[in-house]
C-alpha cells in the first residue's frame, strides 16, 4: 500500500471549533487547542481525523472527537487511559491490541466501545489509542480476552503523515 495522505480536507469555521473543543475538555479532562488555530477535518483510510496547525491531533470514533496519540502527547489528558505494565510495552507499542492480562490500571469511567489511550506503566508515556472492548474496571480484573482494539500507535502510517 502506497503512502498515505490526508483527504477531504474541510476547514472548520470558529463556531464549529469551539463546540469540538469544548466536548474534548470535557470528555478528557484537559485543555486543548485554542479556537484561533487552524482547525480542519479529513480523512486518512477509513479514519476521520482532527487536523491542528497541519498535525493530526485527534479523530472521530463514530461520532465522538478524541485525541490521537499526537493530541494526547501534546494535551496530556487525565480520562480515558488503560495502564499497561512493562511487558506489553514493545506489543502496544508495535500495534498490537491490548490484552487485559496486561493492563494494570484503566480509568473507571471507559465504558465498551469508548475510545481509550494507552499508557506505560513506568513513566506513563503513551503508547496507543484505540477503542475498549471492555468495561474499565473489567480491563483490570479480566484473567484473558482483549481489553481494547489498537487503532494508532506511535510510528504507524498516521502518525507519520505531516502535512
Amino acid at each position: 500500500m502506497g503512502e498515505l495522505k490526508v483527504r477531504l480536507r474541510k476547514r472548520l469555521r470558529k463556531k464549529e471549533v469551539a463546540p469540538l473543543k469544548k466536548e474534548l475538555e470535557e470528555i478528557l479532562d484537559c485543555s486543548v487547542f485554542s479556537e484561533e488555530r487552524p482547525v480542519e477535518t479529513g480523512e486518512v483510510g477509513d479514519l476521520k481525523v482532527i487536523i491542528v496547525d497541519n498535525k493530526i491531533m485527534g479523530f472521530y470514533a463514530g461520532e465522538r472527537p478524541f485525541l490521537s496519540l499526537r493530541g494526547v502527547l501534546e494535551y496530556s489528558p487525565k480520562n480515558y487511559y488503560a495502564v499497561v505494565d512493562s511487558g506489553a510495552v514493545p506489543y502496544v507499542y508495535n500495534g498490537a491490541d491490548i490484552m487485559a492480562p496486561g493492563v494494570i490500571a484503566a480509568d473507571e469511567n471507559i465504558s465498551k466501545g469508548d475510545p481509550v489511550w494507552i499508557k506505560e506503566e513506568k513513566y506513563g508515556k503513551p503508547l496507543a489509542v484505540g477503542i475498549a472492548l471492555m468495561d474499565g474496571p473489567e480491563m483490570v480484573t479480566a484473567k484473558s480476552g482483549k481489553a481494547a482494539k489498537s487503532i494508532l500507535h506511535v510510528g504507524d502510517k498516521v502518525w507519520d503523515i505531516d502535512e
